[in-house]
């Protein structure tokens, strides 16, 4: 059984977006679509051979700690070799760094299959991926020239270190402490927790990202500095002098993504925790900005792939497995119908497919905006472009991560019995993906990035930009009859949304946060619903053009019945969500703690 459908990719990388109009830019023309598919071919191929056996496995046997040191079942430390031997963890990258020069869409989709295939294997080289990522942009040339080099070939892994036991995701209190001493770098004294890949058996050192503040530093936010700590310490040839005091204090255990280990981390037990400041003193939460932003991007597309690995298997079930009959035949000795043909079943199958299909879309064109970014050499067309991704990011982070778990509760409830057992890939499925609405930040931090800050930078041009993207594809879809409905319906959204928008902001300029603020997961429903609706659009447009030139593939008709499904039956939640909204209803705010 496929782990994702290529088809499906193929479809958003070459018929909704111009995936190939890239390769007319400098940087692509050594790539051709052809390039593209054999990279994913590898991608496929790792994550089916290397990834996929040991996924249950790394679930049953979850990492353990002696006390002395961290162990995984080795399926893990192979598959992450390979996975950096195929050239993927550098598929970003410069040729001349060593790198494979793609595109972010189509290391998306490679990446899309790893994870769909093993979610808390993945983690290593992703988190690593993201980590050398920040370095790269920020570090010194010094730190850069060192750690780089490990981390690009696997020799060393990295995290994130943000999370303390008393502050969760406030990061304005946190109380790691940084020293500077004689030596240029400083001393790191504090506690972590669910740090994931804090520690393991995988790679010869880990590069950890840390948060901390220095002493005399400005409260809040604007005194947290980023800190590079390595696991070892390491001579000039980036070889091990010796173990930097970081210590585990213990793995925590989760109830998915299990073979990625959760740590608690304590620095600077002894007073000799090396850390190298990367950027400017107090700059810190802006950098760490940049790896989360794109741990943000790969949260959502974890969610999704997993509600679609859920999705496949539940359909698979569903055309296999023979119960009951249709209401109107009345005979007991008839043969029963395989359960795909019972309507009810055909809705649960239709939500997966609605929200799996559409989280993979949305992620996808994220990082296609990402090369949108980078290829335009005009900056006056760039910052509408990054203005839009900038607003995008809450809804790509958190609408794979709420749909997604959905959409794997959903197969369970196909399977029936056989649902809930562990002869079954989709509980493991729906208890891996329910970590994802809380990885990189919460539905309601998201919903108050977006609602507080991203909707109304740069006088709200990023979405200015969004609106302008929509109309493009209305204007498209408005050439087919049987897409008028959907059309029609959409344009009454985005003025639904405009309208609840404005009434938002002017509650949040005379009433203030408090109130303005309350209801906005509301808000991040209302405009994921509506992003969602319009690629669901544009995949429709899309289907059209194919079936009209010609194909009989069941493909497309079955895009277009998709698309429907989201335009009946979810589309219309908008109303319920702007109602709430513009009557600033005080429910939930004004609940007191006592009441409970």
């Amino acid at each position: 059984m496929p782990l994702l459908s290529r088809r499906d990719l193929e479809f958003c990388l070459y018929e909704m977006m111009d995936t190939e109009g890239l390769l007319q830019h400098p940087r692509y023309t050594d790539h051709s679509r052809e390039t593209f598919s054999q990279t994913m071919d590898t991608a496929e191929q790792v994550a089916e051979r290397y990834f996929a056996p040991h996924n249950q496995l790394a679930d049953e046997k979850e990492p353990w700690f002696d006390g002395e040191q961290v162990h995984t079942i080795p399926e893990v430390k192979e598959a992450f070799r390979h996975y950096v031997n195929s050239g993927l963890l550098n598929a970003r990258l410069d040729f001349d760094e060593g790198g494979m020069q793609l595109p972010h869409i189509i290391a998306a989709a490679c990446s899309g299959y790893i994870t769909c295939a093993n979610p808390s294997s993945a983690a290593y080289p992703f988190l690593t991926m993201a980590a050398a990522n920040l370095i790269k942009h920020f570090a010194s040339d010094d730190l850069k020239s060192l750690y780089l080099p490990l981390m690009r070939t696997g020799i060393a892994a990295g995290t994130m270190a943000l999370t303390e036991p008393d502050t969760g995701s406030s990061l304005a209190d946190i109380k790691t402490s940084a020293t500077p001493v004689d030596g240029g770098h400083y001393l790191i004294r504090g506690n972590k927790m669910y740090i994931s890949g804090g520690d393991q058996d995988i790679t010869d050192n880990i590069v950890h990202l840390v948060l901390a503040k220095i002493k005399g530093a400005p409260a809040g936010v604007k005194g947290i500095s980023l800190f590079l700590v390595p696991k070892w310490l390491v001579d000039e040839n980036g070889q091990p002098l010796k173990r930097n005091d970081v210590k585990l204090a213990g793995l925590l255990h989760k109830m998915g993504y299990r073979g990625t280990t959760s740590t608690v981390l304590n620095f600077g037990e002894q007073d000799q925790c090396v850390g190298y400041l990367i950027g400017e003193a107090h700059q810190g939460l802006k950098y760490m900005f940049m790896m989360m932003n794109e741990a943000r991007v790969g949260v959502g597309l974890g969610a999704a792939v997993i509600g679609y690995r859920g999705y496949v298997e539940s359909l698979a079930y569903a055309r296999e497995r023979p119960q009951g009959r249709h209401p109107s035949n009345k005979n007991p000795e008839s043969k029963p119908v395989a359960i795909i043909e019972h309507a009810d079943v055909k809705r649960m199958l239709l939500a997966q497919k609605a929200y799996a299909e559409g989280s993979i879309a949305l992620c996808l064109y994220a990082n296609h905006l990402i090369d949108r970014i980078e290829t335009c050499d005009d900056k006056d067309q760039r910052k509408p472009l990054q203005e839009l991704l900038d607003l995008l990011t809450p809804i790509v982070k958190s609408w794979p991560s709420e749909f997604g778990p959905k959409a794997n509760s959903l197969a369970v409830q196909v399977l029936g019995g056989a649902g809930y057992i562990r002869e079954y890939p989709v509980e493991q499925c729906y208890r891996d993906n329910r970590l994802n609405p809380i990885h990189e930040g919460t539905h309601g931090i998201q919903a108050m990035d977006l609602l507080g800050r991203k909707l109304w930078q740069s006088g709200s041009l990023g979405l200015q930009t969004l609106a302008t993207e929509i109309q493009q594809t209305l204007q498209q879809a408005a050439e087919f009859d049987e897409l008028h409905e959907h059309c029609q319906q959409l344009q009454q959204a985005l003025a639904l949304m405009h309208t609840t928008t404005q009434n938002l902001g002017v509650q949040l300029q005379q009433q203030g946060p408090d109130i303005g603020l309350a209801n906005a997961s509301a808000y991040l429903s209302l405009s994921g619903h509506i992003v969602v609706a319009w690629l669901w659009l544009w995949q429709a447009t899309a289907a059209m053009k194919a079936l009209q030139s010609g194909s009989e593939e069941d493909f497309y008709r079955g895009k277009l019945h998709g698309c429907q499904f989201f335009f009946r039956w979810e589309l219309p939640k908008i109303q319920h969500w702007s109602n709430l909204l513009q009557s600033a209803d005080d429910t939930c705010r004004t609940m007191q703690n006592n009441y409970f």
